[in-house]
């Protein structure tokens, strides 16, 4: 059946969920329509209706609601989606974290979404989800997978992926609406609005999902991991290169600077210094090259952080980066090398739940005499909220 003869059936509940933004010129999809605050807001009136014999009859309670996020702007909802996907790992991780992981369809490239990790939380997994990366993303997947809701920056789609602002508004119109703000970095050009803390973006995801509790028990429970992580950093934080082989094994990295993204949080978190910042080293998403050994050694960093993306083994680690490091004429002379200082720094993408693994490894891999191999968080504690057992 054709998605045009799907459409003269009954109503279904897609049909239900309204959009709220529109499309503008320069390849940018509109800011928050109507009011420009950034507040959610819940329209739940009851109102009792006169019918024409005089008599009055209750409707139905209004159980909808909308959730405002740049760039898309508002959307309104009947109820919570039931089946969606992002492109990033980042939200496919909120909604796993918000209970939501059966409804998860699809997502960019597999190995750049951590779910490895759910290997450790007792019960919490993800099936096997659609790729929507193939050489290019095309309209097809989106008809195919039928999702209720596209948890994806139409920006994302235009200006990442080439898509044009008729092919956003096609699957707008006929599959489901975009809710989403490329939150992991902050140095593309094109994105000229509002970024996204995690756990602000998280919070917009749980409006969505009517996942309030859930998103309030993560925010408790990181803010207390934070805290004791942060009360025991030395007063001398050191200085970190993250870096990305361009190769395996590698003879040069793409550079990775220490920014406001979410891909950065656990960074940040740990009060590190960028040695690539502080030597004016363009980061690889804002259009920089590659760097070889002998800028890394007149670099001359603390310690290498090396992110790989996949579920990388300690094995392949050792093997493919640090002996690589340390039998190579000039790597083998960096400080970090020769203090065996090179530790694997994980994956780009990360949300609530893989943002505290991503901490706690930073954690041992920077200040390895303070923390060691030392577990900085209760896994069961972390289940029992996907679980909503907190």
């Amino acid at each position: 059946m054709s998605k045009d003869d799907t459409a003269q059936e009954a109503p279904t509940r897609r049909d239900y969920m309204k959009y709220g933004g529109a499309i503008v010129g320069g390849g940018l999809i509109a800011g928050c329509t109507g009011d420009s605050t950034d507040t959610d807001n819940t329209d739940t009136d009851s109102p009792t209706t006169e019918e024409s014999t005089g008599g009055e009859t209750d409707t139905p309670e209004d159980t909808s609601y909308s959730v405002t996020m740049e760039p898309v702007g508002t959307l309104e909802f009947e109820e919570p989606p039931e089946t969606w996907f992002p492109f990033t790992g980042d939200y496919a991780d909120m909604g796993v974290a918000l209970g939501q992981g059966d409804g998860l369809e699809a997502i960019g490239v597999a190995s750049r979404f951590g779910s490895h990790h759910y290997d450790e939380l007792s019960g919490v997994s993800v099936g096997e989800l659609t790729p929507l990366y193939d050489d290019g993303t095309g309209k097809e997947i989106f008809y195919e997978l039928d999702a209720d809701l596209h948890v994806i920056s139409p920006n994302f789609m235009i200006n990442r992926l080439g898509w044009s602002e008729a092919d956003v508004e096609e699957i707008r119109e006929n599959v489901a609406p975009w809710f989403g703000n490329t939150i992991f970095t902050q140095v593309y050009d094109w994105h000229d609005y509002r970024h996204y803390s995690l756990y602000e973006a998280f919070e917009k995801l749980a409006e969505v999902f009517q996942e309030r509790e859930r998103y309030e028990a993560f925010k408790t429970y990181h803010d207390e991991v934070l805290d004791r992580v942060q009360s025991r950093l030395p007063e001398e934080p050191p200085e970190i290169a993250v870096l990305v082989p361009a190769g395996t094994p590698p003879e040069s990295y793409y550079p990775y600077r220490v920014g406001e993204g979410t891909q950065s949080k656990h960074w940040r978190d740990l009060e590190v210094r960028d040695a690539l910042a502080e030597n004016d080293v363009v980061d690889s998403q804002a259009g920089g090259g590659t760097i070889d050994y002998e800028t890394l050694l007149d670099i001359d960093p603390d310690a290498l952080a090396v992110r790989i993306e996949g579920d990388i083994s300690d094995e392949y680690f050792r093997t493919n980066v640090i002996e690589h490091l340390q039998n190579h004429d000039v790597a083998s002379e960096l400080s970090a090398v020769q203090n065996g200082r090179v530790f694997y720094a994980g994956q780009t993408y990360q949300g609530p739940i893989i943002h505290l693994f991503r901490l706690e490894m930073a954690a041992q891999g920077v200040y390895p005499d303070e923390f060691g191999d030392e577990e900085l968080f209760d896994r069961q504690r972390v289940t029992d909220i996907i679980n909503g057992n907190s």
